[in-house]
């Protein structure tokens, strides 16, 4: 570079707009988007540890699209090169390629190569970069204002992480301001410049999440407003002329067109006309076509509303006829009525039954047409078609109880009428026709009873039994993981943490669930940390969940340093002596607005050994067979023991205590179990210091030896090899900050 082309550079850099020169050059001074540069999210790791795949950025503008991908060229050991899709070419692309294999070749460096705007290349300029990021010549960062899905090469897509960038929040934009008033550097720290409260509030405002555009304003009206007295005064009618009008983002072929209509939509369906009225103005207001809208309330009128007010399709069709002869601007009187009248109707979907048709036609293609329903008029003498019909004018009321579907259909139904509107009416009459034609089946009339199956077990082999309970035990398990995780309402840049994480149950569909955010696993033992470690060495370093072990007491620092956005857990609490100090612990990891979700079994409320035997026929007695209640019961009501000395009220009362406002489910199971040799012979094991006491060492405290072994003959005789129902109480905790 000579002398000339460094003045050149200089001078621009300081002739920049604001917005330009006050771009963060580093991760701190980055401004908003924490969902995924939040500390613990994989983004932030991955740029801190200079570990980057290919990345798309996809936000709306004034975002920080562009400016991340600088922070990364400041902070990468990477060779970097940066293009712009909207003036470069293949030429360009080719000699960024050709940049990449000589640092690749002579210089062992890896190339990073940002492309701005690259949803504007075509189809074969994303096609000239899919092989080098391929084989990992580049690792491609692009930069997009247009959903990737639709708007970029797919394969480029699937090889790359997609982070979505949102727009500022009204205290990011103000963070941006005050920066952008004080940098001495950059921005205008060595003038005096002051604003009202209510200038900034407008401008927050205004800006509709847009840092540039806020900037641009803020520099506008410092640049054209005289000093008096040594001090520029920005107040709220200056702001108003620097950013005079909201700028609605709305593209008619885009995801603004599609997201706003859904809205729309959904707000009309949800019965809301205030928010429907909104997202109707910002439609028009941005231009789409009224007739566009017209068509999609015709489709909601019988979607969503049907015979619930059979008058709302009328409505809607007189509206877009009245729109049709009178056009714009007072035709904007029919969208608002139609809207109006569609949001207030009342709802009901029944008509969907009719896909429900379509699928049993699509799996029953075999059905014939029943022959009283047959068309008589040609085959009635020689095929008896139409033979068995029932005239329905001919009966009471129009109608008599026959049945209209084939056999192999009859009873099921496609039809449900709501509740809702004129619908009700209909419902009460469709049911009572229903149990007509149910009990016209029974006696024959009109139809063919389809036949009756019975069945009965063929294979009741122990190995059999056993193979299912243990289906069952991990079908269970499955449910409660999903029972957990479908109250979370994970997000993809979420931060989780599993405590008690063993078996890895919640940590892998944790991983599965939040891919550009963070998992942190912790384990109680030492050595199922280790399994778990060793379990996920196969995936990229970045993609791992961070595991460790520790108690709830105690956490590691690690885990003590991150806040979650969701924190969760399978039997985190059972064991601890001090549970409301776990709870405590973790409503310190909880984000303000993160959530709990907890399934904790109780042991206080498991099945009892003497209740599986029937008293009545024991032959022992009262004072032997109540000292034998008296023993087993009092295993659980140790006060020493973590397991046993709570229940439900001591959990909901800990999470009162540290301000979490905590939802708690009982759940009552039984599960099929054998009563195994196994089993047994561990119920009445001798116990030792290292083991925890036996069934029989608690006997033991209220029996003696002789009737200890009575008890476990008992059991042998009675339910040893058979299959019992084993009770347990569990409950599902889901808590929020108050």
């Amino acid at each position: 570079m000579d002398l000339f082309e460094s003045h050149r550079q200089q001078v621009t850099a300081a002739e920049a707009p604001l917005a330009d020169r006050l771009r963060p050059r580093t991760l701190e001074e980055f401004i908003g988007q924490e969902h995924i540069l939040g500390q613990g999210r994989l983004l932030r790791r991955a740029i801190q540890a200079d570990r980057l795949s290919s990345l798309i950025f996809y936000g709306p503008p004034g975002t920080g699209k562009t400016t991340l991908a600088r922070i990364i060229a400041n902070t990468t050991n990477a060779h970097f090169i940066a293009i712009n899709a909207v003036l470069a070419g293949v030429k360009d692309i080719r000699e960024a390629i050709d940049g990449a294999q000589t640092q690749r070749g002579y210089h062992d460096r890896r190339t990073i190569l940002f492309v701005d705007e690259v949803h504007r290349f075509n189809k074969a300029q994303q096609d000239a970069l899919l092989p080098w990021v391929e084989n990992g010549t580049i690792i491609l960062i692009g930069a997009t204002t247009e959903n990737p899905f639709f708007e970029v090469n797919k394969a480029l897509v699937s090889r790359s992480r997609l982070f979505q960038l949102r727009p500022l929040t009204e205290a990011d934009l103000r963070r941006v301001l005050m920066q952008a008033l004080g940098d001495r550097e950059r921005g205008y720290g060595k003038l005096a410049v002051r604003m009202d409260e209510e200038a900034i509030a407008h401008l927050a405002n205004v800006a509709n999440g847009d840092a540039r555009s806020l900037l641009n304003a803020l520099e506008l009206a410092v640049e054209t407003t005289p000093p008096e007295d040594g001090e520029i005064l920005i107040t709220l009618a200056v702001a108003e002329e620097s950013i005079q009008k909201r700028a609605v983002l709305y593209d008619k072929e885009g995801d603004a067109h599609f997201d706003t209509i859904s809205a729309f939509i959904k707000s009309v369906r949800g019965s809301d006309p205030d928010a429907a009225l909104y997202w109707l103005a910002k439609m028009v207001y941005a231009g789409e076509d009224p007739r566009f809208i017209l068509r999609r309330l015709l489709i909601l009128a019988s979607e969503d509303i049907g015979l619930a007010d059979p008058q709302a399709v009328v409505v809607v069709n007189a509206c877009a006829e009245a729109f049709d002869r009178i056009g714009l601007p007072e035709g904007r009187y029919h969208l608002a009525q139609a809207t109006l009248y569609l949001a207030n109707a009342p709802k009901s979907n029944s008509i969907m039954g009719f896909f429900d048709a379509i699928a049993a036609v699509e799996s029953e293609r075999q059905s014939d047409v029943p022959n009283p329903l047959k068309d008589g008029s040609r085959d009635k003498k020689g095929f008896g078609h139409g033979v068995g019909y029932l005239y329905p004018h001919t009966y009471r009321d129009h109608w008599i109880e026959q049945q209209y579907l084939p056999s192999s259909l009859q009873g099921q139904v496609f039809y449900q009428p709501s509740e809702q509107g004129a619908e009700a009416a209909i419902r009460l009459q469709v049911v009572r026709r229903r149990e007509a034609q149910l009990a016209a089946m029974v006696r024959g009339i009109g139809t063919e009873i389809p036949e009756v199956l019975t069945f009965s077990p063929t294979d009741s082999a122990t190995d059999r039994w056993l193979q299912r309970t243990i289906s069952q035990a991990g079908d269970r398990l499955g449910t409660i993981r999903d029972r957990l995780f479908s109250r979370l309402s994970l997000q993809r840049h979420h931060v989780v943490l599993d405590v008690n994480a063993a078996t890895g149950l919640l940590t892998w569909e944790a991983l599965r669930q939040v891919p550009e955010g963070g998992v942190y696993a912790l384990t109680y033992q030492t050595s199922d940390a280790v399994a778990l470690q060793e379990q996920v060495a196969g995936l990229p370093e970045l993609a791992r969940p961070i595991i460790m072990s520790g108690d709830l007491i105690e956490v590691p620092a690690a885990i003590a340093s991150v806040r979650f956005d969701r924190i969760l857990g399978y039997n985190a609490l059972m064991r601890e002596p001090d549970k409301l100090a776990c709870v405590r612990q973790l409503a310190n990891l909880l984000q303000p607005d993160g959530t709990i979700a907890l399934y904790e079994s109780i042991p206080k409320h498991t099945q009892r050994i003497y209740q599986l035997l029937d008293r009545a026929t024991l032959g022992l007695s009262d004072d032997f067979y109540d000292r034998w209640v008296q023993a087993e019961e009092a295993i659980y009501a140790s006060s020493d023991d973590p397991m046993t000395n709570w229940d439900i009220d001591d959990l909901r009362s800990a999470f009162e205590q540290v301000g979490l406002n905590a939802e708690i489910a009982v759940e009552r199971t039984t599960v099929p179990m054998q009563i195994s040799i196994a089993l047994r012979d561990r119920w009445f094991a001798p116990s030792s210091s290292k083991t925890k006491p036996s069934y029989a060492s608690y006997l033991a405290k209220f029996l003696t030896v002789d009737e200890i072994a009575i008890v476990r003959q008992l059991i042998g005789d009675r339910l040893l090899h058979k299959t019992i129902t084993w009770a347990s109480s569990s409950v599902g905790i889901f808590a929020r900050s108050v």
